[in-house]
């Protein structure tokens, strides 16, 4: 997604629990994972390329480095606030750049709640029909030059990242359930740590002492 919505997402989830001073590096750590060098051959950042193995070792990895700051001596907790938003990144990119969207209107009727959508339906994250947008390099690169973006549409394939994508409105209606559902997510992964650390590591790391 573009950083905007990372940013308006994060603070929507995230602002009554976490300092400001908290929030503002979760969120640098967070978009940073958008820049030139984090967007193309790091999948697991963003679930690119069906890495969905992937992108959950990684996102059990930046977990660690939370629980990590907070089990050892002397470490800034600058360094769990920089690892949790890195992990938010990737949770939030898991619902725009795969059809999990997709997968979850296709089971609904149509009393179902426009916006409503659950984040973590089982059968969807199982199901073989789960994919996501495949990097088509140069040619996903070009994609965000906007001038030329037609003819790139035009002849890249529809697994691309480029028709994939719910990075934004311009995406159509589906993106409001992708914002939606990584709104939850991203409470859901700090509910996470609300359980794996004690209420004075939760303390410190809320920065709200």
């Amino acid at each position: 997604m573009k950083r905007e919505y990372h940013i308006e997402m994060t603070r929507e989830a995230l602002g009554e629990h976490f300092s400001e001073r908290a929030l503002q590096v979760i969120i640098k750590a967070n978009i940073n994972q958008d820049r030139l060098a984090g967007m193309f051959f790091h999948d697991e950042f963003h679930f690119d390329n069906n890495a969905f193995d992937k992108g959950y070792r990684y996102m059990n990895e930046q977990r660690g480095y939370v629980l990590a700051t907070f089990i050892g001596t002397g470490v800034s907790p600058i360094v769990a606030w920089q690892a949790f938003g890195r992990l938010l990144h990737s949770a939030q990119d898991f619902y725009a750049h795969s059809n999990y969207v997709t997968l979850w209107l296709d089971e609904q009727t149509a009393s179902s709640s426009s916006g409503e959508i659950e984040p973590l339906k089982k059968d969807i994250l199982q199901s073989p029909k789960l994919h996501s947008g495949k990097v088509y390099f140069p040619l996903d690169l070009m994609y965000y030059i906007l001038p030329i973006r037609p003819l790139v549409m035009k002849v890249l394939p529809k697994d691309s990242h480029g028709w994939m994508n719910l990075d934004s409105p311009e995406q159509g209606f589906k993106f409001d359930y992708a914002i939606r559902a990584a709104v939850k997510r991203t409470k859901h992964e700090f509910e996470i740590l609300q359980k794996l650390l004690t209420p004075e590591m939760m303390a410190k790391f809320m920065d709200k002492q």
